[in-house]
């Protein structure tokens, strides 16, 4: 266990940070740390008089907002466990997360509590709004009494005024559990995963150490929260610094998240490679595809200059502010990756996972090196599931302060992904170097035993096909021991030009064809066909890849 606690943390920010800005509603006013203190204290009052106990279960649903935040906080720092739910997640899988995570309180958006069935979830005593913190549904009329008398009670032993020195919170050990975070909502998958306060100041702890922030400055927080990569550092680790962070309360478009970064001016920047990708694809490769600029480029001296000038441009796009761009969440397509290190842009990349709290591997953008996913954090043990962890390929396994204690009631996948030595099985596949550098190849659900024995990764298929003509994304999967890539077309880039359907196939010929030249031909990939629509993704982006490994569209 670490020495660092993480309810220590936030009491230290709020004391250190009182009359600065802590949390604002995108175009809202901004809340203090001293009215977010105010805030959780009054959750506090709430929990203890409807008799809540230490390690109950609290459950929220809802996009990112103060509230959401404000409930985390509280919910922590008092020692219950908060149950975070993506809100994506369809009615019925709520219900089956709240009711399997064994919830007694319930924070809600209103307009998500619509869609649910409040007889569906029996064991909740009592729902509160997301948007003021009244009462939704209740059980016991005593927790109706509890609220309306709140407001003028909850300072009573504060003699009615909460002043930084009054911030302290209960004792709560590193050991204790704080979270549990599904990644699935469907009966049958649900995994519940359980990270200990441990886990969590881990995480907090080398965000600190190693891509440092100061109070005052600021955070957009647009990756959903409930997922544990934005709840980590777009929130946990900018709010134990001291800065302000924006919420903007949904999953924007490029063009909102951009209008909100000229605005914000963030110091640092969390992405998925989804929204650097489509920037590139969109704005930037158009324009090093003219023929003047082909030539140009091939100058050293103008090359130099034109690259000065995109990385100039680009950073302005991203708010003109930022120390860097972290991206994670899924594979970075190596063709963006090249150039942008080419430009010498600031990004780099990083790697977790929920069970990691999220965080595996970083480093910052100066010493990242080219195609890996950072190096191993300094809490953290690795090995590579092969006879050479620095050529051959094997499972990625990890262990340390960052790991989970397993899945909420559920023994059975808890004892599969953790062996006896504590080991986490990553379900990715790749190799380290020396200075422990990870080099991720693919997963092992998505490897494919080529006909002639070797291996097949289809993401790397899928990283050169993506950036071909009028493709958006794609994915490579095994039928009948062949190869097929479904593509779901750009259809920006499709109707500016007006291609008809027969005409937009044989496109997608042409590019098989390039395709195939670019890989051994254990590689080769015998059709390529067109999906009439996005392919589903988790909450981190990533392509749900099971549910296409086994459909045709014939």
């Amino acid at each position: 266990m670490l020495k660092e606690n993480l309810v220590d943390l936030f009491a230290s920010s709020l004391k250190n940070n009182w009359g600065m800005p802590a949390f604002s509603n995108y175009k809202e006013k901004e809340l203090t740390y001293g009215e977010v203190a105010d805030r959780i204290f009054y959750l506090h009052h709430i929990f203890q008089k409807t008799g809540i106990k230490r390690g109950d279960k609290i459950a929220i649903l809802g996009k990112n907002s103060t509230n959401w935040a404000i409930t985390y906080l509280a919910t922590v720092t008092y020692g219950a466990v908060i149950v975070p739910i993506l809100p994506d997640f369809k009615p019925a899988d709520v219900h089956h997360i709240v009711n399997h995570s064994d919830s007694v309180l319930f924070f809600s958006a209103d307009s998500l509590y619509e869609d649910l069935d409040e007889s569906s979830m029996p064991k909740i005593e009592a729902t509160f709004s997301l948007s003021d913190f009244s009462l939704l549904q209740y059980k016991n009329k005593t927790v109706v009494s509890v609220v309306e008398k709140a407001a003028e009670s909850y300072l009573d032993k504060f003699k009615g005024e909460l002043k930084p020195e009054d911030i302290k919170f209960d004792e709560i050990p590193n050991n204790d559990l704080a979270s549990i975070i599904y990644t699935s909502g469907t009966t049958g998958f649900s995994k519940g995963v359980m990270l200990p306060h441990n886990s969590l100041v881990a995480n907090v702890i080398f965000a600190q150490n190693n891509m440092p922030l100061q109070p005052g400055d600021t955070i957009v927080s647009f990756l959903p929260i409930a997922h544990v990569f934005g709840c980590a550092f777009e929130f946990l680790f900018p709010f134990t610094s001291g800065c302000h962070i924006t919420f903007l309360g949904k999953i924007p478009s490029p063009k909102i998240l951009l209008k909100a970064f000229q605005e914000i001016h963030p110091r640092l920047i969390l992405t998925v490679p989804l929204v650097v990708e489509k920037i590139y694809k969109k704005q930037i490769k158009p324009t090093l595809e003219k023929g003047s600029m082909k030539l140009l480029l091939k100058i050293p001296f103008m090359r130099k200059v034109i690259f000065k000038k995109i990385n100039a441009k680009l950073t302005q796009v991203f708010g003109g502010n930022f120390r860097e761009l972290v991206i994670g969440g899924a594979a970075l397509n190596s063709e963006v990756e090249q150039f942008f290190r080419d430009m010498k842009f600031r990004f780099t990349v990083g790697y977790g996972m929920t069970e990691c709290g999220p965080l595996i591997s970083y480093t910052g953008w100066k010493d990242y090196k080219l195609h890996s996913t950072g190096q191993l954090v300094d809490t953290m043990d690795i090995k590579i599931d092969s006879a050479d962890p620095f050529s051959e390929i094997g499972e990625i396994m990890v262990r340390g302060e960052n790991v989970m204690y397993g899945y909420y009631k559920y023994e059975e996948a808890t004892n599969k992904a953790l062996d006896k030595d504590s080991w986490l099985r990553t379900g990715d596949l790749g190799v380290i170097d020396k200075e422990n550098f990870i080099f991720i190849k693919g997963r092992c659900k998505s490897m494919i035993l080529g006909a002639s024995g070797k291996n097949i990764y289809p993401e790397e298929l899928e990283a050169k096909l993506n950036n071909m003509p009028f493709v958006q994304e794609s994915i490579v999967v095994e039928r009948d021991g062949k190869l097929v890539a479904l593509v779901y077309p750009d259809m920006e880039a499709v109707d500016a030009i007006g291609i008809k359907e027969h005409k937009l196939q044989q496109k997608m010929e042409a590019n098989k064809k390039d395709l195939n030249q670019l890989f051994p031909a254990y590689m080769t990939v015998s059709k390529i066909e067109i999906f009439p629509e996005e392919f589903e993704k988790t909450p981190k982006k990533s392509i749900k890849r099971f549910l296409y490994t086994t459909s045709s569209q014939e």
